[in-house]
């Protein structure tokens, strides 16, 4: 039977180095990872990745940081080569990637629409397609969407359209990889407490979101948390190997499908 922990496995973040990226990569390095690369977009989360690669260090792992926009089939590409030249193919590859737009559709641009899907679908589709080239077998392939897909609301059309189409880039690449032994996952996080959050969002809405899941009331913030989040991605590319092609909603029932 294939060996399904993390212990002595080589892992791929794209957007590991701060927020929840960064919190599963430190998970993953305390979890026994050997080698965890990860990716950040801007300079600005240079300082982020370099205090994350730091910590991944103390946990006794060996860490790398990339830096590449994602929104292009040779960047994703290049990032897995890059990260199989500097730590090896990787076990397990996740995907954080994403970009939130709250707007009226009325009022949604052209270029708008094209950095979202860009950022949202494109990267996703691509960073996928490389991991079925690079992924050892028996590896793991998770990708971050949105509990969103899961709402019936206004405002958010371009930021969960441009998720939704990676739930059947999920169901495809598991059917087309599993025949390796690879597990492809979605997940979906509600609200999160983080910064990726509250720059979309006004006052009102962020009162709303806090008291919105079924159980807010037991959490810090009423949001879902990033600790609430990385058990379920840990679990997923370690003993949860049977459970493949689903996309799972993490919100403390903000949301249901």
């Amino acid at each position: 039977m294939a060996d399904h922990s993390i212990s002595g496995k080589t892992v791929l973040i794209a957007g590991g180095a701060k927020n929840l990226g960064g919190l599963i990569a430190r998970d993953l390095a305390a979890a026994g990872a050997k080698a965890i690369a990860i990716h950040y977009n801007s300079d600005s989360s240079r300082p982020d990745a370099e205090r994350t690669l730091a910590d991944i260090r103390a946990a006794g792992a060996e860490a790398v940081a990339f830096q590449a926009d994602l929104t292009t089939a040779g960047a994703c590409a290049g990032l897995f080569a890059d990260t199989v030249g500097a730590i090896g193919r990787p076990d397990i590859a996740i995907n954080t990637v994403g970009k939130v737009l709250k707007k009226p559709i009325v009022e949604t641009t052209e270029a708008e629409f094209d950095a979202m899907a860009a950022i949202n679908s494109k990267a996703a589709y691509f960073f996928i397609k490389e991991a079925g080239l690079y992924l050892k077998d028996n590896g793991k392939l998770v990708t971050l969407v949105t509990s969103l897909l899961g709402a019936y609301t206004p405002f958010y059309s371009t930021y969960a359209g441009a998720k939704a189409p990676v739930e059947h880039y999920t169901r495809a690449a598991s059917k087309e990889f599993g025949a390796r032994g690879i597990s492809v996952n979605a997940v979906g996080p509600g609200p999160m407490d983080t910064p990726f959050f509250y720059g979309q969002e006004a006052p009102e809405a962020v009162a709303y979101h806090k008291q919105a899941a079924a159980l807010s009331a037991f959490s810090p913030t009423g949001l879902t948390e990033i600790e609430d989040v990385a058990p379920f991605i840990r679990f997923l590319v370690s003993d949860g190997w049977w459970i493949t092609g689903q996309t799972i909603l993490i919100n403390g029932g903000y949301t249901t499908k």
